[in-house]
């Protein structure tokens, strides 16, 4: 792979992540800027992200079955990239004038169709791009490492903007849709950068000019699933996904809750996230040399104790701005190295599909990713809007209330402690990266094998 490879992988996280983030803010613009009911939009995200999640393996297994061998997961992102622009755009356009409940449909059917149908049909051709762009596990690493860039990047780039662009701009519904127009322009422009390198670049598995490959026979449904369930390395990889993610859906909005009640103006959280960018670009600088001394495992270890102990001085020390700031830069420094394996994690778990079932089954196992991110996105809003709603949240309040403060940081302090514990015990259990050099020895010896009878 060339750097420019590496670049425009990036700019594809990028433009995906961008409208996660965007999605991430939902839960604040729906409250505060539309006056939708707190309690019907945790259902609305949780309908939302439930069927997201079913339609990762069904769409997975349809890739799976589509010809065109590797390079048709670029196609994918070709369809996709212009319908998935325009519905993060129409995300802020809630018609709230007709009414709670058809607004409530309304965000609705926006979320479903942006994350159950053109996300999913975007984010899986993504995750397998990993797989099929390169055999290398150095390379595999430095993908992940860019494309946690481009994910970070993206995360820092909605977390500084939004509240002061969206303020500048009015602070009402309208400054929302305007930003939101901008912003899936912005997406636009990365995921075709993406688009235009990829259908140029060699995938693995190429043997001539025209892009003739040797097609893996795809497994029907039915059957893959409980193959996939009985891979423990890919069941641990959905739980991890699903963690991680609902401590990454509530952080995307609860910086803004905390900043706008606990420290009285929600413009500081573009302060705490222009602070946090720069431990992120450390973060990013000496991730790949501490994959490289840690392995994997330790590096999962070292991203989810570092952010529980961030978290446990938060809940220690909850109304200091400073120490807010402290250890928020801290966290970011920490998770960056944890950020850059999820693809490599992946790779891994589509090499032992291979070793242990003669397929890989790449669309499907990407699903992984798809279904612990999107329940757990859909759990995190949920969450978020159960611990508002028992806190009694009222958002035309001049200060919050007892009730509101401690709602906030339930969902801000004490619940990412918890899942940060709970994830260094998850992967007690996962032993693949020692089994790793044999399993990738056996493929190599089987590929040489068909090579020669063929």
């Amino acid at each position: 792979m060339r750097k420019r490879d590496y670049l425009a992988d990036m700019s594809g996280q990028f433009g995906m992540n961008l409208v996660a983030n965007l999605i991430g803010q939902l839960t604040y613009f729906y409250t505060d800027k539309v006056g939708l009911a707190v309690g019907g939009i945790g259902i609305v995200m949780l309908i939302a992200k439930i069927v997201d999640a079913v339609t990762d393996l069904w769409f997975g297994n349809i890739i799976d079955h589509s010809k065109g061998g590797n390079r048709k997961y670029y196609r994918w992102i070709l369809r996709m990239m212009v319908p998935y622009s325009i519905l993060a755009a129409l995300l802020f356009c809630v018609p709230i004038k007709a009414g709670q409940i058809p607004a409530l449909i309304y965000a609705c059917v926006t979320n479903i169709l942006l994350s159950a149908v053109c996300g999913t049909l975007m984010g899986t051709p993504m995750s397998a791009v990993m797989v099929v762009r390169t055999n290398s596990q150095s390379e595999r690493e430095s993908m992940g490492v860019c494309r946690a860039v481009g994910a970070y990047g993206s995360g820092m780039v909605i977390a500084i903007l939004t509240i002061p662009i969206t303020n500048a701009l009015g602070g009402n519904q309208n400054a929302w849709i305007k930003y939101g127009f901008i912003m899936a322009l912005l997406v636009l422009l990365m995921l075709s950068i993406c688009y235009m390198n990829g259908r140029k670049a060699k995938l693995v598995d190429e043997v001539s000019e025209n892009d003739s490959q040797d097609e893996e026979e795809a497994i029907p449904l039915k059957k893959s699933i409980p193959m996939l369930f009985k891979n423990k390395y890919w069941v641990i990889l959905i739980l991890f996904n699903l963690i991680t993610q609902i401590t990454n859906s509530i952080a995307a909005t609860s910086g803004t809750y905390y900043c706008k009640w606990i420290f009285g103006n929600d413009n500081l959280v573009a302060l705490a996230g222009a602070l946090g960018f720069f431990a992120t670009l450390v973060g990013f600088v000496v991730s790949k040399p501490i994959i490289a001394k840690l392995g994997v495992r330790k590096t999962i270890d070292f991203g989810v104790l570092g952010a529980a102990f961030t978290a446990l001085i938060r809940c220690i020390i909850p109304t200091n701005f400073k120490v807010y700031i402290a250890v928020s830069v801290i966290g970011s420094f920490v998770q960056i190295p944890l950020m850059c394996l999820y693809g490599v994690l992946l790779a891994m778990v589509i090499d032992y599909n291979e070793y242990t079932y003669y397929n890989k089954m790449v669309g499907v196992s990407s699903g992984a990713i798809g279904i612990g991110t999107k329940i757990g996105s859909g759990v995190g809003s949920v969450i978020l809007t159960a611990c508002l709603a028992l806190g009694a949240y009222n958002p035309d309040l001049e200060v919050a209330t007892t009730s509101m403060r401690y709602a906030i940081y339930a969902f801000s302090n004490y619940l990412p402690l918890i899942i940060n514990l709970g994830l260094f015990v998850l992967f007690r259990f996962f032993d693949l990266e020692e089994k790793l050099p044999a399993i990738h020895e056996e493929l190599a010896r089987r590929r040489s094998q068909k090579s020669t009878e063929q």
